[in-house]
């Protein structure tokens, strides 16, 4: 049975050890509890750290048989692993970076190694366990290279992968040394999932700029396969914080709590201890507040909890010890004997408190510098059952994108923040409630169980979609299949694509010159007399006549426009005018001015825009512009518009490389045929070809073709290889001869 395999670098459980005793708790986490009614069914499977660093072999297997029954698998770590991997690169390299505190950032080549061998350790721990049919979801930043460490183990997987901090701008993503191996790793996912589509634009901005894939409608077609990357908004477990706002147990809390405050009015702050938090920034403005509103005085309270969090790394004691001196600043400042303005507890609480802090307080002060998502401010409006009390947000949490019914703010504007809070004390309770049922609407729609679901159908889709569009790969059996067909065929006929079939691309098309190698094969290919060799190109034809007119083949240039058959001079099978390029140049000669490094290929029947040279990511946007206007255009004129690698091509539309390939096909006999093509423009001639051709994609986007091989060279080892087959024919066929 095909299973669910969710991999993080904590299980939902924490394991302790006191006096040799070991002993589990249930974490309480948003995604312990969001996945936690799944992982549990059928033969699903949690995979990752138990949050003990175990290293006797005995105590580590009866772990392992503990947490069996409760579908979990764990990975061990070492005390070295977990200060490089998870202290070191994850905490310090990736956190500031992803949170835009890149100053922060540290970049340590011994924390990088650390961090790609426990990816692979995570790695082999999913292998032993995956089945072929396995789906396998991995989550958030600590494991970005584990998606394409599986893909290589397990090439035909079904593999999620979701990030849960912020992905940053290109513009601070690049900075990061190993940034395109975390690209690459992250693209070994079929689904990428992010919080916003902020986050995805980014995400995608940056694998364009620093990998080179183009998306389209947030598809990614690498040479090997296509990936969908989407937003994913999580939500929360609304039924269960509602739910514990309503317990009795809940309520006493809450009535104990607000009768030792003694305040009219209570802003709740609650955050983990992090410099992304913005908690000292809060404070700021929460003493501003006062000074600007006196008659607040012995009115208000802000209750300010701060969970201890990696208090052993510098940056967070410099953050503790700030907050402590701001909060001991405003208290010494404004407090009297019966009233403190700031109520400060350095600790984690357990939910029924949580809940009842949430019940009793009149405002959330939620406003984080940055943030993925964000679930405090959610926990907040769900247990709010009166339905009074205002939410101030930050505009740079991932949950502001949804819960526009709060106040939102720019955290690093003082005066905005110092304002909201007034707006917020003194906010009537009929729009409070307005306000408050509009989140809760969303939030119970929304919650972590269709979150789950979202990304559970999504991820199928997307395999489907694969599977509908994908080539087979052109693996050994085919192969000896297709060089059986080759052996016993007294006629062949071979189409094959210059550029990007035969030669990879080049930033200037005139490197792309054959070499000795590709020269050799051709040559070889045409001398046998069953073989018909035809190179196509988009390439003007004087090119094609200086790199390939000396040899015994035909050749296809300017998309079919001028076509050459072996012993032959160049002919035209059109009558085309090229009355229009006059007009077109103007336009081109515009877009070339516009980008530097771009310029304009001049073909007899055709006009070609490159932008090779271009700046990544400018050459992408004037080339979408481009098209969008000569398409305009073109639509009451006879002419195609072609967007290709890096080239914008305009020409007539009769001109079209699978007419060409159907000339020969119906002048020349034929038992065997080969079509070889990369782009889309080369699927008219897969088009064009006879239902038992064999027709081959390089690369693996979606194609007609029925194969594909992944480059230039394996197509050319695969002719060479056909050619060797050939020569075993003739050897065997002249041995019986005599």
């Amino acid at each position: 049975m095909a299973k669910l395999i969710i991999v993080s670098n904590r299980l939902p459980v924490k394991l302790q050890e006191n006096d040799g005793e070991l002993s589990y708790k249930t974490s309480e986490g948003g995604l312990a509890t969001g996945l936690g009614s799944i992982y549990k069914q059928g033969d699903n499977l949690w995979i990752g750290w138990p949050g003990l660093v175990v290293t006797n072999q005995e105590k580590q297997e009866r772990i392992a048989e503990d947490i069996k029954a409760e579908s979990m698998s764990p990975v061990f770590l070492t005390d070295t692993e977990i200060k490089e991997f998870y202290e070191g690169f994850s905490n310090e390299t990736l956190w500031p970076t992803f949170h835009y505190f890149s100053q922060y950032a540290i970049y340590d080549q011994q924390l990088w190694e650390t961090y790609v061998r426990v990816n692979q350790k995570y790695c082999d721990a999913v292998v032993a366990k995956a089945g072929p049919e396995d789906t396998i979801w991995v989550h958030d930043y600590q494991l970005l290279l584990l998606p394409s460490m599986l893909r290589e183990k397990l090439p035909d997987a079904t593999i999620g992968f979701f990030q849960h901090i912020p992905f940053p701008s290109y513009e601070v993503f690049r900075l990061l040394p190993w940034r395109k191996e975390l690209l690459e790793g992250m693209l070994g996912s079929d689904l990428v999932g992010f919080h916003t589509y902020d986050d995805m634009r980014h995400f995608l901005s940056s694998v364009n700029r620093l990998v080179g894939y183009g998306s389209t409608h947030g598809w990614i077609s690498t040479p090997n396969r296509s990936l969908l990357v989407d937003s994913f908004p999580m939500g929360i477990d609304y039924e269960k914080y509602a739910g514990t706002a309503a317990l009795e147990e809940v309520k006493k809390r809450e009535r104990l709590y607000r009768s030792n405050l003694n305040a009219n009015k209570i802003i709740l702050s609650i955050d983990r201890l992090d410099y992304s938090k913005g908690i000292a920034q809060r404070l700021k403005a929460f003493e501003l507040f006062l000074e600007r509103h006196p008659e607040f005085h012995e009115k208000v309270t802000l209750l300010m909890l701060v969970v201890p969090s990696r208090d052993a790394v510098e940056k967070y004691k410099e953050l503790k010890e700030e907050v402590d001196e701001l909060v001991g600043r405003i208290n010494g400042k404004y407090s009297h004997i019966s009233w403190n303005p700031i109520q400060y507890f350095y600790r984690s609480y357990p939910l029924e408190t949580l809940s009842a802090f949430y019940r009793m307080a009149d405002v959330a002060l939620v406003t984080p510098m940055r943030d993925g998502m964000n679930l405090v401010c959610k926990e907040y409006v769900a247990s709010k059952l009166d339905q009074k009390g205002v939410l101030i947000l930050s505009e740079m949490a991932g949950a502001s994108k949804e819960l526009s019914d709060a106040i939102l703010i720019n955290p690093n504007d003082i005066n905005q923040m110092v304002d909201a809070l007034y707006q917020a004390l003194v906010m009537p309770e009929e729009e409070q409630i307005q306000h408050m049922r509009n989140m809760q609407e969303s939030l119970r729609r929304y919650n972590i169980h269709h979150w789950v679901s979202m990304f559970m159908d999504r991820l199928s889709y997307v395999k489907i979609k694969q599977l509908s569009l994908a080539t087979t790969y052109l693996d050994e059996s085919t192969f000896l299949e297709m060089s059986n067909a080759y052996e016993s065929s007294s006629s062949r006929l071979f189409f094959l694509e210059y550029d990007g079939g035969l030669v990879d691309y080049r930033h200037r098309p005139l490197m792309a010159r054959p070499d000795n190698e590709l020269m050799d094969l051709l040559e070889r290919l045409s001398s046998n007399p069953k073989n018909r060799v035809v190179v196509m190109s988009s390439r003007e034809k004087a090119t094609m006549q200086d790199w390939l007119g000396h040899l015994n083949i035909d050749i296809i240039a300017e998309h079919g426009v001028w076509i050459k058959q072996r012993g032959t001079g160049w002919q035209t099978m059109l009558s085309l005018m090229d009355d229009w390029k006059k007009d077109i140049r103007l336009i081109l000669d515009l877009y070339v001015d516009r980008t530097p490094g771009s310029f304009i290929e001049e073909k007899e029947y055709s006009l070609v825009w490159h932008y090779r040279r271009v700046e990544t990511g400018l050459g992408e946007l004037r080339a979408r512009e481009l098209v969008s206007h000569l398409n305009f255009l073109a639509s009451n004129s006879n002419l195609q518009v072609l967007d290709g690698q890096m080239a914008v091509e305009v020409k007539a539309q009769e001109i079209n490389k699978g007419k060409a390939s159907s000339y020969w096909l119906s002048k020349f006999p034929h038992k065997f045929v080969m079509a070889v093509g990369d782009d889309w423009g080369d699927e008219d001639i897969f088009k064009a070809m006879p239902r038992n051709s064999y027709t081959i994609k390089v690369g693996n986007a979606s194609s007609v073709a029925r194969y594909h091989v992944d480059t230039c060279q394996e197509a050319r080892e695969m002719l060479d290889r056909l050619l060797q087959a050939g020569r075993q024919e003739q050897a065997s066929s002249a041995l019986m001869t005599g």
